[in-house]
């Protein structure tokens, strides 16, 4: 079983940064994480609120940031050619080069992932909460899908279909990975929504954090 080590948030201020240990100014002015293993969506549910962070796990220890205070990068290598069939088409044009964060892990690329590690099993109905994508604002789309037969099947979010639900349910104590993609080079930014209902059926959020994603 993983094991979880709770970590800190850092909110973007200098002082606050430099008074724990092992943080620096650096991490408090803004930081770009472009390779290893990042939750970028990290959900908590903390004085009755929900929230998402980004949750570094390249670093020992882990360090969770405000999505406000983190650039994501998809590194050149992260190019993708469209493979054919109507299964990719939501990527774009067959042979087309594309920008994929691979669901499986590549040590030289940024590893995305979907967490609700923080989450309390019991707090909410199902165990579950919803994260959908908001928007999308950049030269291309992002679509987030996960390995299978048919991968335009398995999309949980995708900006440039306004038919698909573009939510994910995650449950308490889940840890996921899957596909990202962006369809251009060029900058990005996403807002995200996390909303839940008590097991008692009070209604918790929406909350919305907003990401920026630097591709290419």
């Amino acid at each position: 079983m993983r094991t979880f080590t709770r970590s800190l948030t850092v909110a973007g201020s200098v002082a606050a940064a430099l008074a724990v240990g092992g943080l620096t100014a650096a991490h408090a002015a803004g930081t770009t994480l472009s390779k290893g293993h990042v939750d970028v969506l990290d959900v908590e549910y903390a004085a009755g609120a929900l929230e998402l962070h980004v949750h570094d796990e390249s670093v020992v220890p882990g360090v969770e940031y405000d999505p406000a205070d983190v650039v994501l990068q998809a590194l050149p290598a992260a190019a993708y050619t469209v493979p054919s069939g109507t299964c990719y088409s939501h990527l774009g044009a067959a042979g087309s080069t594309v920008y994929r964060l691979p669901q499986v892990e590549n040590s030289n690329l940024l590893w995305p992932g979907i967490s609700g590690e923080h989450l309390t099993a019991g707090t909410f109905q199902g165990d579950k909460v919803q994260v959908r994508l908001a928007s999308v604002s950049g030269p291309g789309k992002l679509t987030v899908y996960k390995n299978g037969l048919c991968p335009k099947d398995t999309r949980s979010f995708d900006s440039g279909d306004a038919a698909l639900a573009n939510t994910k349910a995650v449950a308490a104590g889940e840890h996921d990975h899957a596909n990202w993609v962006f369809t251009k080079a060029g900058s990005y930014t996403a807002t995200f929504e996390v909303s839940g209902t008590l097991v008692n059926g009070t209604k918790v959020g929406p909350a919305s954090a907003t990401y920026t994603f630097q591709v290419g």
